[in-house]
């Protein structure tokens, strides 16, 4: 007996697909509706960078005395250090405006793009801070830090 291969994968890089929304409101993060998403912020093309907002799973060991070997559970999950990285305007208007300290909302990703039928994940937020970046030779920058202030809803259908 011969395994059933995994699907083949349509392979894409996020340049040019991956979207992310800043949202104020949403009533149930398991499933947005057409109209908060659209009462959001599109940041995609501002975006330089993204770090974090994926989650990991901690690992519990379940000793017991039949065995010498320690087994393991999943454990609590967790939300890494997340921020995205926009650019600066120099006429100051950019995303401090919309983002400054301590704003409550939603970041909204969709891996494969803002169409019906695929999935996003939705991070409730809090902004930690906008610090400037320094760097004199880039473009300027403006990194947005994030803490994830509830569990995400992951892998939910992007309405129509």
């Amino acid at each position: 007996m011969v395994a059933t291969p995994i699907s083949a994968s349509s392979r894409y890089i996020p340049p040019g697909t991956r979207q992310y929304y800043f949202v104020a409101s949403i009533a149930n993060k398991n499933a947005p509706t057409r109209g908060e998403l659209d009462a959001g912020t599109d940041l995609t093309g501002e975006v330089a960078d993204v770090s974090g907002f994926q989650t990991t799973s901690e690992s519990a060991d379940t000793p017991d005395l039949g065995s010498r070997f320690t087994s393991k559970i999943p454990g609590r999950i967790t939300a890494d250090d997340s921020s995205i990285t926009m650019y600066a305007s120099e006429d100051s208007q950019d995303v401090r405006q919309l983002l400054p300290r301590d704003t409550p909302g939603f970041v909204v990703q969709f891996p494969e793009g803002d169409e019906t039928g695929k999935t996003m994940d939705v991070f409730p937020v809090k902004v930690a801070s906008a610090p400037k970046m320094t760097d004199i030779e880039d473009p300027a920058k403006i990194e947005v830090q994030f803490t994830i202030t509830g569990e995400p809803a992951e892998d939910v259908a992007v309405p129509s």
